[in-house]
């Protein structure tokens, strides 16, 4: 596994710790999903907050996504600048402030769809938006993840709140969060999904809108809720993988061709304890732990390691006692499956793209840190 990422020569070039991209890996991330909606009949909206690079979106697109998601309106201004024409802010928006400008300006860049689940989210965007033409909006609709969203039921009361002002309802989405709840839960989660989304347009329909999209959106539910009357879907992490992912895909004890990222990160130290320490730390890593994940990432080829504590600039890897004979050496350059990718990418400033071993190009990541 270790020389499938990077040869000899690549490694030692590499300034650690580094995010590492394998480009045929990613292309066959895109691909399977692109075809699995396709083949479904369903539209196909990556979210862009995992990767939150202009090139990857491009590539999603190329391979058949109808545009991209994204959280914020930061975001979207940089996808929009960077040329992917269609935009889904799949957030509660509440254009306050300076925000407003920004989102005026935004709507003349590209064609744009916001989220609303709020009385005062339509106010704040009539007003925003009042006497021009108005981007699309869906309502959102909380089906089991208990997050943001209104029950099902109140969906088409809100739109039709939000119709009067105005704005122009298209749709309703949701995100089925409760499915990273564990492996188990992704076929319950989706179907939950459907069925709220179910409600929901009924909802709508009450109220004499049509709705054109119905949007699911969850890695671990993508394939399984892209049925009727599902329209649209919007997972993210697919794109890279994780430790999260393959565990939840039933995978717990290794890993395949779909973990397409990994942090690169040189042991600096043997410590006190038997185990090993690497210059990737919090800052890095990132410190989300799935209740059914032991540690803080997987190092590759090293299967008995668990990463037990993460400071700013340093992980702790023990082994199991009598291993010790067994630990990378100091000044090895390993490899770790972070449990989260989301959070990975937005704390480097680039991706380094390696491809059959070496490294080939480095990408920036666009929208680093544009959480507003």
């Amino acid at each position: 596994m270790t020389e499938a990422w990077l040869n000899g020569d690549a490694r030692e070039g590499l300034d650690t710790p580094a995010v590492v991209v394998d480009l045929d890996r990613m292309a066959g991330n895109i691909g399977r999903m692109a075809t699995a909606m396709r083949d479904r009949g369903v539209a196909l909206r990556p979210h862009a907050k995992t990767h939150k690079s202009i090139e990857v979106g491009r590539r999603q697109i190329a391979a058949g996504a109808v545009g991209l998601t994204v959280a914020t309106i930061g975001e979207a201004e940089v996808f929009a600048d960077g040329g992917i024409p269609d935009l889904f802010i799949a957030y509660p928006v509440l254009p306050f402030g300076p925000k407003a400008d920004r989102l005026r300006a935004l709507a003349g860049r590209c064609r744009l769809a916001l989220g609303l689940d709020s009385v005062e989210g339509i106010e704040a965007l009539a007003s925003t938006f009042d006497g021009s033409e108005t981007p699309r909006v869906l309502i959102e609709v909380d089906t089991g993840g208990a997050r943001s969203g209104v029950r099902p039921d109140d969906a088409g009361a809100l739109a039709r709140r939000a119709a009067d002002r105005g704005l122009h309802v298209v749709g309703i989405f949701t995100h089925a969060g409760q499915g990273y709840a564990g492996p188990d839960r992704a076929p319950a989660a989706a179907a939950e999904e459907v069925a709220g989304l179910v409600a929901a347009a009924d909802a709508l329909r009450a109220e004499g809108i049509e709705p054109e999209v119905i949007s699911a959106g969850s890695t671990p539910t993508a394939v399984r809720s892209a049925q009727a009357p599902v329209t649209e879907e919007r997972p993210g992490s697919y794109v890279f993988g994780d430790r999260q992912q393959t565990v939840l895909a039933g995978n717990p004890a290794g890993f395949d061709e779909t973990v397409a990222l990994v942090v690169a990160t040189t042991v600096i130290s043997h410590g006190t304890g038997g185990g090993f320490l690497l210059d990737a730390g919090a800052k890095i890593l990132g410190k989300d732990i799935a209740p059914y994940l032991v540690g803080h990432g997987t190092v590759l080829g090293y299967p008995d390691a668990v990463l037990t504590r993460l400071y700013d600039h340093h992980s702790v890897a023990e082994l199991p006692a009598g291993s010790a004979g067994n630990r990378p050496g100091i000044g090895e350059v390993v490899f770790v499956v972070p449990n989260h990718v989301c959070p990975v990418v937005n704390l480097v400033d680039e991706l380094v793209i390696a491809q059959g071993g070496s490294v080939i190009d480095r990408w920036p990541v666009d929208a680093r840190g544009r959480n507003s």
